[in-house]
């Protein structure tokens, strides 16, 4: 599950600078950094917790002092208000310097001419360490826009002190089914105390890409369609609806409340799930509420057809109206490739996407970061099918899937008639 965000928010005023023509594209060879002897002051954004925050500060000053002629100007922020903030400032030609996006974001500000090409800044930053996977995970259109933070991969994350109190075996994730993955959450909710649940999934839209891919679809294609059969919609709402019948997942109206709080305020959080569809890069944080190390399993349904991928957590990009394109681009190129930094951030933004900086940092890792980048080798094997970043637009179909999925968990549609309604939405959302 990823974090919910305003996505509809976000896309109105992503559209609403485009229509006034605010989101031109600037020069970036006109960088004040050229000259060496010049101090040039760059402004870095990003979204995250406090923790993050202090380990950015960290990065932030070990460049500053490995660059005494740049400065940086952090610029943190929480992430329920992180994408609108950024959609304004780059609307007022305000924008960072440098800023981290996710998702389909790049592709949102690529295709809108917010972003810079980063080929233009090929001296300043080396990506010749980063696994070939990554560095196309940047790509827009076969264009560099962006650098990944790190991997991060779907995954169901397991209680196994939840499992062992109902007396239910953790089951082979090489082989299970979506039926076996609701049968064996049921009989935790029948064996638990009450308010304890099998699954506390909240299927969201990544999780309905993973379950397109293993029936040889995709959410999206290459050249930005939507590449996902309305049965496929049909059936991935009926099955979202059968994990409440079933009692496996706690009541429609729970379910959305729990769309919208804290790790620490979870039923995984508190120790009162046995399992939960989610990112990956979260086992950490959920441990760490839980008070115990939590499991990381492939998702139901793997066998024979993968449906899961490997996804760039993050990415650092970096402004199209910059005058400091150079020196930002030593800033990225510091973040990534500096072990330095990478025994400062961990597992923080995913698993690093450099074989060097993986290495580097493993003494580091707690347990649950070392099961992280197990998990991650696993994925990394796995012969999935390509993935391609959403095309423009498609920011809003996570808020669609949301509030199309909640319709049918309160009966207010059939899975047939949302998958019609899912179908014509997404495709007007991404024209």
């Amino acid at each position: 599950m990823s974090i919910s965000i305003n996505r509809r928010q976000f896309s109105q005023a992503v559209l609403g600078a485009a229509a006034l023509g605010l989101f031109a594209t600037a020069c970036g060879s006109e960088d004040t950094s050229s000259d060496p002897n010049a101090e040039v002051t760059l402004r870095f954004a990003w979204w995250g917790n406090a923790e993050r925050a202090s380990a950015t500060e960290k990065v932030i000053a070990a460049f500053e002092a490995a660059n005494p002629k740049i400065k940086v100007k952090g610029e943190h922020g929480d992430f329920s208000g992180y994408f609108d903030k950024l959609a304004t400032s780059v609307a007022a030609k305000d924008a960072p310097d440098v800023f981290t996006l996710g998702g389909a974001y790049p592709a949102e500000y690529a295709n809108r001419g917010a972003l810079l090409d980063l080929g233009t800044v090929g001296g300043a930053l080396d990506l010749s360490g980063l696994d070939p996977s990554a560095v196309s995970n940047g790509q827009v259109k076969g264009v560099q826009y962006g650098v990944s933070t790190g991997a991060n991969a779907l995954a169901m994350v397991i209680n196994p002190s939840v499992f062992e109190a109902a007396g239910v075996d953790i089951p082979d994730d090489s082989s299970w089914t979506w039926d076996q993955f609701r049968s064996i959450t049921a009989s935790i909710s029948a064996n638990s105390p009450d308010g304890t649940f099998g699954s506390a999934s909240v299927l969201t839209h990544d999780s309905l890409d993973a379950f397109a891919r293993q029936r040889g679809e995709a959410l999206y294609t290459q050249d930005g369609k939507l590449g996902i059969t309305a049965q496929t919609v049909e059936d991935y709402f009926a099955f979202s609806l059968s994990l409440v019948d079933s009692k496996s997942s706690p009541s429609a109206t729970v379910l959305v409340e729990q769309a919208n709080i804290s790790i620490e305020q979870s039923f995984m959080g508190t120790g009162k799930a046995g399992a939960m569809l989610t990112w990956s890069n979260s086992l950490k944080a959920m441990s760490a509420a839980a008070g115990e190390e939590l499991k990381l399993m492939r998702l139901p349904g793997e066998s024979p057809t993968p449906g899961i991928w490997l996804q760039s957590s993050q990415y650092y990009a970096i402004s199209a109206q910059s005058k400091k394109s150079e020196a930002a681009a030593k800033l990225i190129d510091f973040l990534v490739n500096s072990e330095e930094a990478a025994k400062l951030i961990l597992n923080d933004r995913g698993v690093s996407s450099s074989a060097a900086i993986r290495a580097a940092i493993a003494p580091d890792l707690t347990p649950s970061g070392q099961a992280e980048v197990a998990y991650l080798d696993i994925v990394g094997k796995t012969k999935f099918a390509p993935t391609f970043i959403g095309p423009t637009g498609s920011t809003a179909v996570g808020e669609i899937t949301a509030r199309i999925n909640t319709d049918v968990l309160f009966a207010k549609a059939s899975p047939a008639e949302a998958a019609k309604q899912w179908m014509q939405e997404s495709a007007n959302a991404i024209m």
